[in-house]
């Protein structure tokens, strides 16, 4: 029986929108990424980058928990990212969340902003 609990299998736990602004490829993921739901996230930021759009911004404001398969996700799309000549910013993140990065040092190769507006007036 699925709870909604961290870890269930249930990959209605994160929704991920993408829009474009500017240069930015605006990418929000809301609910729980973990290996369960990884490839929600994944497959937009992959395509992104494939179709010439490298600055993303990961509006991170909705997103509720992530786990070291969605960090991952991240650190891999970050590398395709400056490879390309653009990078990943995110933004807004939960305290549930930054203490995630803060936890495994991921803080320090990301650029990390305090909202989303802040992320986009870079």
């Amino acid at each position: 029986m699925d709870r909604g609990t961290v870890g269930s299998a249930n990959r209605g736990r994160l929704h991920v929108d993408v829009r474009t602004e500017g240069l930015s490829e605006i990418v929000t993921p809301v609910g729980e990424l973990d290996h369960h739901t990884a490839d929600l996230l994944r497959e937009p930021l992959e395509r992104a980058v494939e179709q010439g759009r490298v600055r993303l911004v990961v509006d991170c404001s909705g997103l509720e928990f992530c786990d070291s398969t969605g960090l991952n996700v991240l650190l891999g799309a970050r590398l395709k990212a400056e490879a390309a000549g653009g990078g990943v910013h995110l933004a807004g993140m939960l305290p549930v969340v930054a203490r995630v990065f803060e936890i495994t040092g991921a803080e320090a190769v990301f650029t990390v902003h305090d909202s989303l507006e802040a992320a986009l007036d870079t």
